[in-house]
């Protein structure tokens, strides 16, 4: 028998004032039996950074083609592609092909090293993929604010985002390995 996913639920609020962007998202966050609270606090991450309207998490570690997050239009056309993790080159083009932005936040810390020096030449050629990379200790600090029922105040400025639980707060500082704009840093 199967075992099922844990059921995780947030109320995530974004302050957003580089986009400009203020709101309250309701969150059920289904954690698949292989993901850890690292993976799972990434993917919230992920989620506020990119936080609007219509975006909404696909089914993502346990479907091959869907990403971790996504954004699509009235059509179905796919607009975010927002996935984490260390995925193949081959999947990464395949995303790029599918929807009209990608952006790629990998953790880990030398586990990301060295899938970003095994892949920079490889995806450098796809415009329209960002890849960022968040630090083991933020990684691993939001990891420690997981409970199954959460309330996030996640404020962005000038770059700096600090993640805020009921019990502790984390600042992330994300690292631009790759712009959208093809741009390698």
């Amino acid at each position: 028998m199967a075992i099922k996913s844990t059921i995780f639920k947030a109320e995530l609020s974004v302050s957003d004032m580089d986009r400009g962007y203020y709101a309250t998202h309701e969150l059920t966050i289904a954690r698949h039996p292989s993901e850890t609270d690292e993976r799972m606090m990434v993917r919230v991450l992920a989620f506020a950074l990119h936080a609007e309207e219509y975006l909404e998490f696909a089914k993502g570690i346990s479907t091959d083609h869907e990403p971790t997050i996504w954004r699509k239009d009235f059509t179905g056309a796919v607009q975010d592609w927002i996935d984490i993790g260390l995925p193949d080159e081959k999947w990464l083009r395949k995303a790029c092909g599918r929807s009209t932005a990608v952006t790629l936040y990998t953790y880990g810390g030398s586990a990301a090293e060295m899938w970003w020096k095994a892949n920079e030449a490889l995806v450098a050629r796809l415009n329209n993929l960002a890849v960022m990379n968040i630090p083991q200790e933020a990684s691993k600090a939001l990891a420690k604010l997981a409970e199954r029922n959460m309330s996030f105040s996640v404020s962005i400025q000038d770059g700096a985002i600090l993640f805020s639980g009921d019990t502790d707060m984390v600042a992330v500082e994300l690292h631009t390995l790759k712009s959208a704009n093809g741009r390698v840093n």
